[in-house]
């Protein structure tokens, strides 16, 4: 056993123990305010939970053993993850457990959300401290009733022995009287030494895995309560077009309808939209069936004032002319000179130049947006699928006028999420509407909904000029950035996940690196999708990057390796890392020994993001017409010390890698007068799996750091090295996605 190491404990952010019904114990745990994260977007801590016990293990007299699953859960596996590192602590069998679903509580749980990676890093350490402080509660409620030294005791499997006097028992047994227990002194606690793990790091099937194979309704999608009606929300196309006429006298007469209102709220004003408006303008439709509902509503014949946004100058060829016009103009604001920034490119041997752009994208989730919601007596009950449900209830509170004390929500599972339930405007809309109906409704969004109706992934464009010195070494890099956003002052406020921050890699490995940046307005809502601008980002720099390797006539991995330089921290990059991921990639894909021949090449590409190094190389042939086959993609990621449950974790990276490979291939949202253009799949077409890598291969590059998450840095170093490996087999360079843009289709 080793002294647990970490933050510091206090008695106010450790255990609290209390007795359940028939001699059970309850172990709970405070978290200080440095723990509890920002829970909203862009907000502060909030305040500490008050005081008071927390469930988080239920230890029933007959040995059963709950575990509080606290995250929501939208496919990637906390609620399986979290609850294996209190149970590997409280040193109990997995098989013994049975987990909970918590609803949303802040005054009993801590950073109940999911976004970023975070779920990993956030609880390693809390979530571990939790199942040790119940662990030694069994050594000391075993001590004292066998009146024995604790230091002759040692736990397994949900028992404490004691040797010498063979005795034994089950943490059900001593339940009654480790309720009655003070909570252990934090300089007692101790952790398990790695090599004693018998549940971190071995691979557990998620605990939904039966009921979402037998159709179990688990789904936000599927939640039913008593009274309840179905409700249809009919939007503008153009974000915040309110209703100037419509018929909805006529609507509220055909059959199982129950009610239809137009719902006005205030203009949104300024350039910028912002991050999670809420309610927006439309027309509410109530029925007995869903199906209903949306039958009235495709009856709906409404005029729309669309505003300022609804106008030829929001339209993306004009987004497209207006970008390449900023990229010859002034800058309106420089992000990060260093050295002689661009300055220095005319001292270069060889400058390489290149113009790279990709478009809007959708989440587009399995399961669309929707939610249940319950108003009743001045209160309202929500049943949703966010994943920041903190933000759910506040925006449900601040549009029906009450306190978030008077709003309850229950978390259900979600069919996926990827960044769209960061934000809650279903969720407003249906507490509203169940206020207007006065009766329990079910809010379900259709596909079409979803699709125009997002947070899309920005679009952008990047100007690139790269110097390279007599060697071929990188010695100046600038970059012209334009995105979407207003200027404000000397500063530029970017739209959300528009913006391209001052440690893009390769800022701090160019000794001459300026980055440039312009904006201009835009008419639709932008947020995070799965690794928030890394995801495209990647593919930019690291496409360049290649275009560089080649320029210089150097192996495109030696090439990089160079750029990374001596394995040490940079600034907050782990070049030691990284250099592990590219090498243990080339390793796996034997890229030394394997040469481009013509129609078929590998490509290769690295990226950092959410704490993650992760590095992929893929097998590419491309056809006469343009037909390009992934034969196999290899992926090498360094996410710490432990990886906690490998089947999922391996899961996570091959799921990123096909939803990198359907961004590059279809993935495109363009606007029209303000409007989306796609509507459905057809026009955001998602991969086939005849279309996906018959393998692919993820190997880890263990470090002596903290556990990370994965689910988010695995993806981005997909695309570059896919587009990569296009141009070594095909010498055709994609700087623009999608790549059917260019001609391309995969086979």
């Amino acid at each position: 056993m080793k002294k647990l190491t970490g933050k510091k404990l206090n008695r106010r952010n450790f255990l609290q123990v209390s007795a359940l019904g028939g001699g059970g114990l309850l172990i709970g745990m405070y978290v200080g305010p440095e723990k509890a994260l920002a829970q909203g977007r862009g907000g502060g801590a909030p305040p500490p939970p008050p005081v008071k016990p927390s469930d988080y293990i239920m230890i029933a007299a007959d040995g059963t053993v709950t575990i509080m699953a606290k995250n929501p859960e939208v496919g990637q596996g906390v609620k399986t993850m979290i609850p294996m590192l209190i149970a590997e602590e409280l040193d109990i069998d997995w098989k013994q457990v049975k987990l909970q679903n918590t609803d949303f509580d802040d005054t009993k749980y801590f950073s109940q959300f999911a976004g970023g990676s975070l779920a990993t890093p956030q609880n390693w350490i809390p979530m571990r401290q939790v199942g040790a402080g119940g662990r030694k509660l069994m050594l000391m409620a075993a001590a004292k009733n066998w009146n024995v030294a604790e230091s002759e005791l040692t736990t397994a499997s949900g028992k404490v022995y004691h040797k010498a006097s063979n005795k034994s028992a089950g943490y059900g047994e001593l339940a009654a009287t480790a309720a009655t227990l003070t909570p252990p002194d934090p300089k007692t606690l101790t952790f398990k030494d790695p090599k004693d793990y018998k549940i971190i790091g071995v691979s557990t099937k998620a605990w939904d895995t039966p009921a979402i194979v037998t159709g179990k309704p688990i789904f936000c999608i599927d939640v039913t309560v008593p009274g309840m009606l179905y409700a249809a929300y009919q939007k503008c196309g153009v974000f915040g077009g309110k209703v100037m006429t419509s018929n909805i006298e006529e609507i509220k007469k055909m059959p199982g309808v129950r009610g239809a209102w137009v719902v006005d709220r205030p203009e949104v004003k300024g350039d910028v939209l912002p991050g999670d408006p809420g309610l927006e303008p439309g027309i509410a439709i109530v029925a007995d069936t869903w199906w209903q509902a949306q039958s009235a509503r495709k009856k709906l014949n409404v005029t729309w004032d669309e505003g300022r946004f609804g106008v030829p100058e929001h339209s993306s060829t004009v987004y497209a002319q207006r970008a390449v016009e900023l990229s010859k103009q002034a800058p309106m604001n420089t992000l990060r000179k260093d050295g002689e920034g661009k300055d220095a490119l005319s001292k270069a041997a060889k400058v390489v130049e290149a113009a790279y752009t990709y478009p809007f994208i959708s989440h587009a989730p399995l399961e669309p947006q929707g939610a249940t919601a319950s108003f009743k007596d001045g209160k309202v009950e929500i049943w949703t699928d966010s994943q920041i449900p903190a933000s759910g209830r506040r925006l449900a509170a601040q549009t029906l006028g009450l306190t978030e004390k008077e709003v309850t929500l229950h978390m259900t599972r979600g069919g996926g999420g990827f960044g769209r339930r960061l934000t809650n405007d279903y969720v407003a809309e249906a507490a509203y509407i169940s206020k207007l109906a006065g009766a329990p409704v079910k809010l379900l969004w259709s596909r079409e909904d979803d699709m125009a109706h997002d947070y899309y992934r920005p679009g952008g464009y990047q100007f690139l000029k790269a110097g390279l010195d007599s060697s071929g070494k990188v010695m100046a890099w600038h970059n012209h950035f334009v995105s979407y956003g207003a200027p404000n002052g000397e500063r530029l406020n970017f739209v959300s996940a528009g913006a391209m921050g001052p440690t893009e890699f390769p800022q701090r490995f160019v000794p001459n690196y300026q980055l440039d940046a312009s904006v201009m307005p835009l008419a639709i809502r932008t947020g995070s999708l799965r690794a928030p601008s890394s995801n495209v980002f990647a593919f930019v720099i690291h496409s360049f990057i290649d275009e560089l390797a080649h320029a210089a006539g150097k192996d495109p991995v030696q090439f990089r390796l160079d750029l990374l330089g001596e394995p040490k921290m940079n600034a907050g990059y782990n070049a030691g890392r990284m250099r592990g991921v590219v090498e243990k990639v080339a390793e796996m894909s034997n890229w030394a020994k394997t040469k481009p021949s013509k129609g078929r090449a590998l490509g290769v590409a690295f990226h950092f993001s959410h704490a993650g190094y992760f590095a992929e190389v893929a097998d590419v042939s491309v056809s006469s017409d343009k037909k390009v086959k992934i034969h196999k993609v290899w992926v090498a990621g360094d996410i710490g010390s432990q990886i906690i449950n490998p089947n999922a974790a391996e899961n996570l990276a091959q799921g990123a890698v096909v939803d990198g490979i359907s961004a590059m291939m279809g993935y495109e949202i363009t606007v029209d007068k303000g409007r989306v253009v796609q509507q459905n799949f057809p026009q955001h077409p998602i991969a086939r799996m005849t279309q996906m890598p018959p393998e692919i291969e993820v190997a880890w590059v263990k470090s002596d750091n903290p556990p990370t998450g994965l689910g988010e840095p695995s993806m981005p170093p997909v695309l570059p090295a896919v587009a990569n490996a296009i141009f070594s087999a095909s010498g055709i360079r994609v700087r623009s996605l999608p790549i059917k843009n260019a001609g391309f289709s995969f086979a």
